[in-house]
């Protein structure tokens, strides 16, 4: 069987020497290039392209997630994974969303990377656990009662601005027009307007309707 090829894409030159020596006596992972900035790995792929590249996200002239998009854009077979100390939450969903088939984190000590290596070379997808947990926090909670609609309730709050959400409580409460115009200070025809944003958000033709979708999707 045929060694996996491997780029490491990193401006650390201890890092890549390190890798160097890492990958020397692995004849099943055989590291055919290592670069200090993202576009000396693109000529080089044009030339030989690797089976996997590891990437560092902080790189001079383009970073890793830029980098990360164009490999998988040019070289859709090739597999990168994000190798870095970085693990700020956006940074993690726009790897992944660029196409990084792996987040691993360098101060990982129990990671075996010549074994993350292989399964992503191989189709699977690796994360460091740390980087898991904080990325997905960010993943709104659905609501479990109703399957078909998972995230309909959330979607439904997020389209109301928070002005309409303070009118639709009042709304909730019965409040007419003039009421809600004196409790939150505007006239009455900007209270009106208010209402029927509201009910063209929540798709009803009334203010019971806009009412009861919103007790029963617990928008508050």
């Amino acid at each position: 069987m045929n060694p996996i090829t491997l780029y490491v894409v990193d401006d650390y030159l201890l890092t890549r020497i390190s890798h160097r020596r890492y990958f020397a006596q692995d004849e099943s992972i055989k590291l055919i290039g290592d670069f200090s900035c993202a576009r000396d790995c693109f000529e080089q792929m044009e030339k030989m392209p690797a089976d996997v590249i590891l990437m560092e996200i902080d790189l001079p002239k383009m970073n890793g997630i830029e980098a990360t998009r164009y490999l998988k854009e040019m070289y859709p077979k090739a597999k990168v994974i994000i190798y870095t100390s970085q693990k700020n939450e956006q940074r993690v969903l726009a790897s992944l969303a660029c196409g990084a088939c792996g987040y691993v984190l360098k101060n990982n000590s129990d990671i075996d990377l010549k074994k993350i290596i292989k399964m992503v070379a191989h189709g699977e997808f690796c994360m460091d656990l740390e980087v898991a947990k904080s990325a997905f926090s960010s993943i709104p909670i659905p609501d479990t009662k109703d399957l078909e609609n998972l995230y309909e309730n959330r979607k439904l709050k997020n389209s109301l601005t928070a002005r309409e959400l303070q009118v639709l409580k009042l709304l909730i409460d019965g409040k007419t027009n003039s009421q809600i115009a004196r409790e939150i200070i505007v006239s009455t025809n900007t209270a009106k307007a208010h209402v029927g944003s509201i009910l063209t958000k929540l798709s009803v033709t009334d203010r019971v309707q806009a009412a009861v979708k919103a007790v029963r999707a617990n928008l508050f």
